[in-house]
Formats: C-alpha cells, sequence, structure tokens
C-alpha cells in the first residue's frame, strides 16, 4: 500500500444508498474514492439489489451487506425492490416509507459491524432517513447523499423560506429568487418536487428534511468551479456543511467491453461518415405517454439528424408499430434495452444529447463536453434545467405548451427546430464550446491529490475522523 492511500487506512465507512440505480451508481464511484485512500468500506443493500453492486464492485475489496426488503409493503407490487421498477413514479413515496420496516436488521447488522471493526462515519441516502437514528444508536456521524447539486438546494430554499411562489398567479409565472435576483422561477418548477401538503406522504418527507438537517453533512455529487456561488451562500450561512466530491462518475473506470454492442458498432459508421449524432434518452423513471413519444418520433425524423433514442421495450411499443424504424433506417436507430450510457457520450460522434435533465446524466454529458438538449420530466428535473440552460450556459431548453422550464406538452415542429439549432445553429455552436470548457473543469477537479473535490473529500474525512492532516485547498 503506497503512502497516500494508507494515509486513511485505520477508518472504516458504512455506506447505504437508496434503492434506485440513479442514486446506487454515485455511491458506488464513491466507493472506489474511499477505497484509494485505504479506508475499509462497507455497503448496505437490499438482497434484490445485490447482485447489481457485487457485480459494479466485484474488483474491489468492498464487503457488502443485504437486508430482505419488507414483504409485501403496502401498494407495492410483489419483488419490487428499486424504484426503477415501480409501475408508477406516483408509488415513490409508498415505497421510501416502506424502507423504514428495514430498520431493526439494519441495527442487528450495525451491531455485528462495529464490533468486528470500528466505523468512523456513516453515508446514507436523504430519502432513507431513518438511518439517522441508526447512526446516532451507534455514535456515529452521519453524512446525507441527496442526488441533487447545490444550485438546486439553495434555490429551493431561498424559494421556500422566503415564500416567493406566494404571490404568483399562476403555476407559469416567472418570479424573481430575491437571494439571487438573476434567477427567475415557477410554481411549475416545483411541482413534482414537493408532494402534496395534505396528503400522507407529507409525513415521510418532512421527516426526511429534519433527518438531514441534524446530521453531520452533505455530500454533493458536483465540483466547487461548477457553482461556487450556491456552495458559499450555504457554507456561509447554513448547517450542516456542503461537502462537493463530484463528479463522482469521473472516478469510474472505464472499461472497453470485449464486444462492441451495435449501437457502439453503428456510432463507429456515422464517425468515419463524419456525420454528428444526437443522443436521446429519459432515463429509467420518467413515464412518457404514448402521444408524446410520437410527436418526438416525428420531431427527430423530420429534423434530419442522425440520432441514436434509448428507449423501455413497453414505451417503444408504441411508436415501432407506426414503422418508425423503417423511415429513419440509416439515420437513426432505437435501442431497446440497457445501454452504457457514458460509453455513448464519450463517443466522438455524439455532439448532443436530448435529456430528461436528471442530475446524473447532466453531469455525465458535462464531463464528456456534449451539450445538453433540457426536458424535464420528474422531481427537481426542472430547476436542474435551469441550471444547465441558464446558469452554467451548456445546452438549450425544449420548448413547450407552458412557460417555465418544466415542459408540458411539446409538438413535433418545436422539437424538430431545437434539434436544427442544437446541431447546426450558432447557439449549438455557442454550448458545445462553452461545455467543453466546463468538462475541463470537472476533470480538474477529480485529479489526484491537488483537485478541489479530491482535496474536499480529505478534509472531511479528516474533520469526521478527528484527524490533523496538512491538506491545502
Amino acid at each position: 500500500m503506497d503512502t497516500y492511500s494508507s494515509k486513511f487506512s485505520a477508518h472504516h465507512v458504512v455506506l447505504f444508498p437508496f434503492m434506485s440505480k440513479g442514486h446506487i451508481i454515485p455511491i458506488l464511484n464513491l466507493a472506489r474514492l474511499l477505497l484509494r485512500r485505504g479506508m475499509a468500506v462497507t455497503m448496505f443493500t437490499t438482497t434484490g439489489n445485490r447482485p447489481f453492486i457485487a457485480e459494479s464492485l466485484a474488483d474491489t475489496s468492498v464487503f457488502i451487506i443485504d437486508i430482505p426488503f419488507p414483504q409485501n409493503p403496502p401498494e407495492i407490487p410483489p419483488g419490487v425492490e428499486s424504484t426503477d421498477l415501480l409501475p408508477s413514479m406516483s408509488l415513490f413515496f409508498s415505497f421510501c416509507k416502506a424502507t423504514k420496516q428495514m430498520q431493526s436488521m439494519v441495527e442487528e447488522k450495525l451491531q455485528g459491524l462495529v464490533q468486528v471493526q470500528p466505523v468512523s462515519f456513516m453515508v446514507s441516502d436523504g430519502f432513507l432517513w431513518w438511518t439517522f437514528e441508526s447512526a446516532t444508536k451507534f455514535g456515529l456521524p452521519r453524512l446525507v447523499f441527496t442526488g441533487m447539486n447545490q444550485f438546486v438546494s439553495c434555490v429551493s430554499r431561498a424559494v421556500f423560506e422566503d415564500r416567493l411562489l406566494d404571490r404568483a398567479e399562476s403555476d407559469d409565472e416567472l418570479t424573481t429568487v430575491t437571494r439571487f435576483p438573476w434567477i427567475k422561477v415557477t410554481r411549475n418548477d416545483f411541482n413534482t418536487v414537493m408532494p402534496n401538503p395534505n396528503g400522507p406522504t407529507m409525513e415521510v418527507f418532512i421527516d426526511q428534511v429534519k433527518s438531514m438537517s441534524n446530521s453531520s453533512g452533505y455530500i454533493v455529487n458536483s465540483f466547487y468551479e461548477l457553482e461556487k456561488v450556491y456552495i458559499d451562500n450555504w457554507n456561509s450561512e447554513k448547517r450542516p456543511k456542503v461537502w462537493c466530491v463530484g463528479p463522482l462518475c469521473l472516478a469510474e473506470p472505464e472499461l472497453e467491453p470485449q464486444k462492441k454492442p451495435f449501437w457502439i458498432q453503428w456510432l463507429d459508421q456515422k464517425l468515419a461518415q463524419g456525420c454528428s449524432v444526437l443522443y436521446v434518452a429519459f432515463g429509467s423513471q420518467a413515464e412518457v405517454p404514448s402521444e408524446q413519444l410520437q410527436q418526438i418520433a416525428m420531431g427527430l425524423q423530420e429534423s434530419k439528424a442522425n440520432f441514436l433514442w434509448v428507449l423501455r421495450k413497453k414505451e417503444s411499443e408504441s411508436i415501432l408499430d407506426e414503422g418508425f424504424e423503417e423511415t429513419v433506417k440509416g439515420r437513426g436507430i432505437v435501442v431497446k434495452q440497457w445501454v452504457d450510457q457514458r460509453q455513448i457520450l464519450k463517443h466522438q460522434c455524439i455532439e448532443g444529447f436530448l435529456s430528461h435533465c436528471g442530475w446524473n446524466s447532466a453531469l455525465e454529458s458535462i464531463c464528456y463536453g456534449v451539450p445538453i438538449l433540457a426536458w424535464p420530466m420528474i422531481a427537481e428535473q426542472a430547476l436542474n434545467a435551469r441550471m444547465v440552460v441558464e446558469e452554467i450556459k451548456v445546452g438549450l431548453r425544449v420548448e413547450s405548451t407552458c412557460n417555465g422550464m418544466k415542459p408540458g406538452f411539446v409538438k413535433w415542429d418545436g422539437l424538430m427546430k431545437v434539434v436544427k439549432e442544437l446541431m447546426e445553429g450558432e447557439m449549438g455552436k455557442q454550448v458545445r464550446k462553452r461545455v467543453k470548457q466546463v468538462a475541463e473543469l470537472a476533470k480538474m477537479a477529480m485529479a489526484d491529490s491537488d483537485g478541489s473535490s479530491w482535496q474536499t473529500l480529505d478534509l472531511l474525512i479528516n474533520e469526521l475522523c478527528n484527524k490533523k492532516q496538512d491538506v491545502r485547498l
């Protein structure tokens, strides 16, 4: 073990990601960063999610503890242990609530774990609010991972604490954020973030907020150079402290597949032809109605752009019956299975990403220097889209039938227009140049020893483990 990797070798960290691919994957990458510092890492998960985690970390020494997911929780179909498999995102908070039934068994496993090797601190997802109680019982500092950037956290706090949306006359009226007066938001930007204040999910939401505010800090998958204003703002005014240690996707090893999948072979052909390609994907959570899928298909078809569109199987059935693939043959392909998104984004011919603006996807696009065509759909994606388009200026927005960054129904001709602008227009050239600059900053932030995110993680470990290391930031 080299000198650097042994400096924290006396320490042991417990990681507990939420049961959703978008929340698990960044934590897997955080585990790799902790291992590179010589730390021991234990990962908690459910039995159903263990195979994915075990395969992803097969080349590491991470110890995995799996807990059975609760049997027959209300509203959740049998066998569903990940939000990716929920039949509807309306069941999200019911799924969150069900995880609390795991608490006693988690604490039983923790009891045995700390007797074998003391734990320095725990990192658990904000949706697993009850893990704060578990960590407290064992005297462990608990850090929160939320999967959000700091722009979203600061803007949301400013809007709700100052009750700015109370004065808006409609859901799409633009309102100035007084603490950050260059930012304007609408109620539409928050309609998919907050649960119904009179509904049963509000209790779970409040519990999550309370546990986060009482924890020892936030781990944020972002980097200081990307959002200095918001990181400094939070850490000067608010506790617990924010620690930006990303982009975590850059900690994941890039392994070339033994055999290239057909979509990569297709991209290779497009590169050889000197063509640029638009990548289209909306994540694993958003539910896109068939009528909207039809409009997307027509917009892509009429844009004349080359494209690679990743669809879930049940979604593809609503457009493929119309002979869409045959119509766009040679210029576009539809992929109906899981893909390695990073492998696509880093391909030299990819020049744009039509995305739902989930933060993992946005960060990956930024890291590979690919401009984003923002189409937010659920959760905090509308605010992510504002950040991407208006704040850091690495993308354009999809035009829709309503104001603000939360689109309503998007018509084919509007989509066609903005696809053309991104792939061929002057605004597309500007955001393409800008995103490549930001990509370089991201790589610098993750550089060993002297990157801002690398040093921040060292400082965090030192603070939590009460070690005095001469770490320069």
